[in-house]
């Protein structure tokens, strides 16, 4: 494995063989299961379609509409109190924004804290990469507000948020 210069500690390296870190397959995964996880535990109704082709992971149903969820996870400092997170997906060898058209939220598992982004797409627009602040920070930046904030797949703003489960 080559050895890169990074920021912070990193939870998910390059995947070798007979490694104990998964490949971002299985990462990607294990980031599902822990959304479907906690979204039941707070009485969402979450669907998973068929097979991987969709642009989206999951759906989620408020009583009046359903709700495109492309879910995401990082162990990734960026720099102290930063997470770094993937939010493009790959295309042709690059790596492209989605559209709005094509996934109404992006929630971001932040593994090593346990901690949840949910992100409407108007507000990630057409960027690949996200930097969001760790708990510690997380009232700071654009992205504070949409920490834990479950609400947001109810119709709620953010900032009126559902409690923790």
């Amino acid at each position: 494995m080559r050895k890169t210069k990074a920021a912070g500690p990193r939870l998910y390296r390059t995947r070798s063989p007979g490694s104990r870190y998964p490949g971002t397959k299985r990462r990607g995964e294990l980031a599902e299961l822990a959304f479907l996880h906690r979204a039941s535990k707070l009485g969402l109704k979450v669907s998973k379609p068929y097979g991987d082709s969709d642009l989206y992971d999951f759906i989620v149903d408020t009583g009046r509409r359903l709700l495109k969820v492309q879910v995401k996870s990082t162990g990734h400092v960026a720099s102290p109190g930063v997470y770094s997170v993937n939010a493009g997906r790959h295309l042709c060898g690059g790596v492209v924004p989605y559209k709005r058209s094509q996934v109404d939220f992006m929630v971001v598992h932040i593994v090593p804290e346990d901690g949840w982004y949910i992100l409407p797409m108007r507000v990630v627009g057409w960027r690949v990469s996200l930097r969001l602040p760790s708990s510690e920070h997380a009232k700071a930046g654009a992205y504070g507000k949409y920490r834990e904030a479950w609400g947001l797949l109810e119709g709620q703003r953010a900032g009126e948020g559902r409690a923790k489960a």
